[in-house]
């Protein structure tokens, strides 16, 4: 887990940790140089729970940073990741972790997400399938937040990619090199993870991320040899996202994750 600045909600999700059905794992905490009370909350924490290890940066380095610092002092076979202001359903370990014991044939499983805001639950998303390479041309193959990933392929990617250009977008890059080194992953059918999920977040978001989100698909139309076409779909949308009024959006959004 990355955190930073997640004071309010950071223990409801580290206590749908602790009440996982699946308990042999740890913990890897860092603090992206959060200026709210998250570190001494997370600090509070480690102090009562041993499978927990924290560090801290200095300064605010970013998500694909954060992570890599988590994973080189990760010591687990399969890599689980969260965010600090959501929550893991109580079998989302046990089910994730016994879908890659039961399937060495995929590095990688996700799960379909449960969506809320400050109203409550507004959509869920669908799972049961595995999503293909082409899946890249549209988004996102796989729900970061709630997957689980093989140590061996992280590695074998050298983790997630250190620039600025794909901050926001270092998942996507990631999922980019896994499926060029061949590596698969499963989308399972059930919910197993709530997301809290600003609905004007996307059309809140700076040009810089903008197109940073449409370097990582230019990066993986020439690394992929995607259809050029459905690049420059996305591009138009993600520049346009940002001239949509906000309300307009909301309602779209809303009726994109319930649909999905």
């Amino acid at each position: 887990m990355g955190i930073y600045n997640c004071a309010a909600t950071l223990q409801e999700a580290l206590d749908s940790l602790y009440s996982q059905t699946f308990q042999d794992f740890e913990i890897v905490l860092c603090d992206d140089g959060s200026s709210d009370g998250t570190y001494d909350l997370a600090l509070e924490n480690a102090n009562n729970h041993s499978c927990i290890k924290l560090i801290r940066n200095e300064f605010n380095e970013g998500l694909n940073k954060t992570l890599n610092k988590c994973l080189a002092i990760s010591e687990g076979e399969y890599i689980a990741r969260m965010d600090g202001d959501d929550i893991s359903l109580p079998d989302r370990l046990a089910i994730e972790t016994s879908f890659l014991d039961k399937h060495p044939e995929y590095a990688i499983v996700s799960t379909p997400m449960i969506y809320f805001d400050e109203k409550g639950v507004f959509g869920r998303g669908k799972g049961g399938y595995e999503p293909g390479v082409k899946t890249l041309e549209k988004g996102s193959p796989f729900c970061h937040a709630p997957c689980i990933v093989r140590k061996e392929a992280y590695d074998k990617v050298r983790g997630y990619t250190e620039s600025k250009h794909l901050l926001r977008y270092e998942d996507y890059n990631l999922w980019t090199k896994m499926f060029k080194e061949g590596y698969r992953g499963y989308v399972l059918q059930d919910c197993l993870y709530a997301m809290w999920d600003d609905r004007n977040a996307f059309s809140r978001r700076r040009l810089r991320v903008r197109i940073n989100g449409i370097y990582a698909h230019y990066l993986a139309h020439k690394s992929l040899k995607l259809s050029f076409m459905a690049f420059l779909r996305y591009a138009t949308r993600v520049l346009i996202a940002g001239v949509v009024p906000r309300p307009l959006y909301s309602y779209i959004h809303k009726n994109n994750v319930s649909s999905n």
